[in-house]
């Protein structure tokens, strides 16, 4: 594994590694436990409420991105995302988010251009570190991991809290509006558990005031110049709305490569 990335504020020691062995991967999972179960109130199985990790199939697929704090000598996972490729997803199943949006138009076009795809998912931050520090961290880790293995087009689903689309229709028509996904890159939400996102006429809300309210992860996507795909889903299991979202890696891997320097981060 090539060096660990730091950082320090206000006292607290940061760094910024992929998960080595088991021990590792269970403290992403009890993260992600105590903020989408506890926090969000994610309906899990009781396998994992028993346990007190949320848990899947994907797990022992993919790499997990850790984000530690360091103060007090001992590591503590304050941050963490999956990491899904596409060569390993192929051979097991395929990828997570193909559950809730057609990947097809994604994958085509992904081949057609030699391209090798990555799935960022189960994105988690402990409260008490939702802060540019973590986040620029948690980036500068994945702009090393798309250099390492050369990926060259980056997806996942992002979410809204809670399972009532008209809390959030300002918000997603904006998406929809400004920041669709173009034809031949545009993912479809599945029928089963699809939510239109142009749900108000252009110019019948204030955008400025639909933009306030994304949630912070999109919105962090959106200054990378992400895009976002057809529709919606409704999660109700993680009490969530989800949408597809598209990220340039270009954009990426130049904006926290040359910034933080670009240090190795290894599977």
């Amino acid at each position: 594994m090539g060096p660990e990335q730091d950082s320090r504020s206000e006292g607290t020691a940061l760094r910024v590694r992929l998960a080595e062995g088991e021990e590792d991967v269970r403290a992403a999972q009890a993260l992600r436990f105590a903020v989408f179960h506890h926090e969000m109130g994610a309906a899990l199985s009781a396998s994992s409420i028993a346990a007190g990790l949320d848990r899947d199939r994907y797990d022992d697929l993919a790499d997990h991105l850790l984000v530690e704090d360091m103060s007090d000598g001992a590591p503590k996972v304050v941050g963490t995302y999956r990491l899904l490729r596409q060569s390993v997803a192929e051979g097991h199943g395929g990828f997570y988010s193909a559950g809730e949006f057609d990947l097809a138009p994604l994958i085509g076009h992904a081949a057609m251009q030699g391209q090798s795809l990555l799935e960022l998912g189960r994105s988690c931050v402990a409260p008490g570190y939702r802060d540019s520090g973590t986040i620029q961290l948690l980036w500068r880790g994945i702009a090393s991991y798309l250099a390492e293995h050369r990926i060259g087009q980056m997806f996942g689903c992002a979410s809204f809290f809670g399972t009532d689309p008209q809390e959030h229709e300002a918000a997603l028509t904006y998406l929809y509006h400004q920041h669709l996904a173009p034809a031949d890159l545009r993912t479809r939400a599945r029928e089963a558990g699809r939510i239109e996102m142009e749900r108000l006429a252009l110019g019948s809300y204030d955008q400025r005031l639909a933009m306030r309210a994304l949630p912070p992860l999109i919105k962090a996507y959106l200054r990378v110049g992400a895009c976002v795909g057809d529709g919606a889903w409704l999660d109700r299991d993680f009490n969530t709305i989800d949408i597809f979202v598209l990220m340039p890696v270009a954009a990426i891997t130049a904006r926290y490569s040359d910034r933080f320097g670009a240090a190795r981060i290894a599977a």
